[in-house]
């Protein structure tokens, strides 16, 4: 059986639960996956971030210790090392209080004040600017302290992610200039690390805060057939169950409905109402070797009718963020189409985990070990960083670099009419092309634009979330 802990979503505690009960939960979990019993690390980190933030409320009016005890509960669930999840908690010790790196040094070491000196330099870093030049170094900026050390991104992906769950206790402006910096910036960057767990809860959050209208009609709507397509999902994976059970292959087979913001793209893209769109779930079968994979993908394709041109193998061919899987969209006997994912116990792990599945312990004595540079240059994107990292280039170089090599900006952009309808642009697109995707007489009468109700000049690039109202 595949981990319970990589087919869950990630660990969202309750609201108002208190600090000590979120400790209890963290350390549980570290538990769980962590070899060594000496949590000590863990606990005196908890410990010195309660006492420095003792005097410090969040937006929502409870105690600061909250903030980093969820950063580390979601670094646990990536079962990441005891260094981390400690860096996690004291993560804005020395930005919002008085304490200094150095004194972080000699209470715990120098690993545990190099995670929070980058993190914190991450976090007052301006990813939002229109300026491109300043936009450009602030990312050059964050791909240098990711690339001295990968951990310090997936803690400032952790934080941001907890930072857009409390988005409510936020002004209306800062929920969608944190929304939209996190499906452009963020979301991408947890997608290139391979860490879907991050990213499909932050897509989902983004949608919320960015378009709440849109948000709230596809839950609802998703939510109005759940019953009707739990059952069918049921009955598929009894079905699926039945045949490779036959042939004695080993196989943990599990079904689930599409994140929102994945079905809200699809509609977008293929311009279709939720109803028109079948395939809303996926079937996963997980098995223990690559020559399983293949036996099963024939046993699906004799069960069900393939659909000519859907058939991706991501095994043979893994994407750079090292994700491997056999896809394939077939038709169920009641003549609706569905996708079915095949892949390894280990494929799955590094599915859900991404990078963070790559941080090992030694059995023997229970000591870690940082993932391995040959893991970490798998990620072909990673690597070219590394190699751009040895170069003097000027930022301007780096962002031409960041957009085509990396492709951390996504090739279309999504913006919305300020009646909430969507528009798929080309990346790079401006208010005239908004205008004329419209309709032409709106592009032709078009003499200026406002973009999240300022206004802007007709050549501003639009961003994904971005509100335009033609003038």
């Amino acid at each position: 059986m595949t981990d319970k802990k990589e087919d869950k979503p990630l660990e969202r505690p309750r609201d108002n639960t208190p600090p000590e009960e979120l400790l209890k939960i963290l350390l549980a979990n570290v538990r769980s996956y962590h070899p060594s019993d000496d949590l000590s690390m863990i606990e005196k980190a908890y410990e010195v971030a309660k006492e420095q933030h003792k005097d410090q409320k969040r937006k929502s009016g409870e105690p600061y210790i909250i903030h980093p005890l969820c950063v580390a509960i979601i670094l646990s669930d990536l079962e990441m090392d005891k260094e981390t999840i400690a860096a996690g908690l004291l993560h804005d010790v020395v930005e919002d209080t008085g304490m200094s790196l150095k004194q972080v040094e000699e209470m715990f070491n120098p690993d545990v004040a190099v995670l929070v000196d980058g993190v914190t330099k991450l976090t007052q870093l301006n990813l939002n600017t229109d300026k491109v030049e300043l936009q450009a170094e602030n990312l050059r900026k964050m791909f240098v302290s990711m690339a001295k050390d990968i951990r310090v991104i997936i803690i400032k992906l952790a934080d941001r992610l907890h930072n857009l769950r409390t988005l409510e206790y936020q002004s209306p402006e800062k929920r969608k200039e944190k929304a939209r910096e996190s499906l452009e910036i963020y979301s991408p960057l947890a997608d290139r690390l391979g860490i879907s767990k991050i990213k499909i809860e932050m897509d989902d959050l983004s949608l919320k805060y960015l378009e709440p209208e849109v948000y709230y009609d596809l839950a609802e709507k998703v939510h109005f057939k759940r019953e009707v397509r739990e059952e069918r999902i049921d009955k598929i994976v009894q079905e699926v169950r039945e045949h490779i059970e036959e042939s004695g292959i080993r196989a943990n087979i599990k079904g689930r409905i599409k994140h929102f913001f994945s079905i809200y793209k699809k509609m977008v893209n293929q311009n279709k109402t939720i109803d028109q769109i079948y395939d809303l779930f996926a079937i996963r079968i997980i098995v223990d070797t690559v020559k399983d994979c293949y036996a099963v993908l024939g046993f699906i394709h004799k069960l069900y009718t393939p659909i000519p041109g859907r058939f991706k193998d991501y095994i043979a061919m893994p994407k750079p963020n090292m994700y491997q899987s056999l896809h394939t969209t077939v038709i169920g006997k009641d003549g609706v189409p569905f996708e079915i994912q095949i892949r390894t116990f280990e494929m799955h792990r590094t599915a859900e985990f991404g990078i963070a599945a790559h941080w090992k312990y030694k059995e023997e004595g229970g000591s870690e070990n940082k993932a391995t540079e040959n893991e970490m240059t798998k990620m072909k994107w990673l690597s070219e960083i590394l190699e751009w990292q040895k170069d003097e280039s000027d930022s301007k170089e780096f962002m031409k670099m960041v957009k085509s090599d990396l492709s951390l900006f996504n090739e279309s952009v999504y913006c919305f009419t300020p009646t909430g309808d969507v528009k798929n642009l080309p990346a790079g697109s401006t208010p005239i092309d908004f205008a004329y995707s419209i309709h032409s007489a709106v592009g032709n009468k078009m003499v200026g634009a406002k973009v999240n109700d300022k206004l802007v000049p007709i050549e501003y690039v639009l961003h994904n979330g971005d509100r335009v109202d033609i003038i």
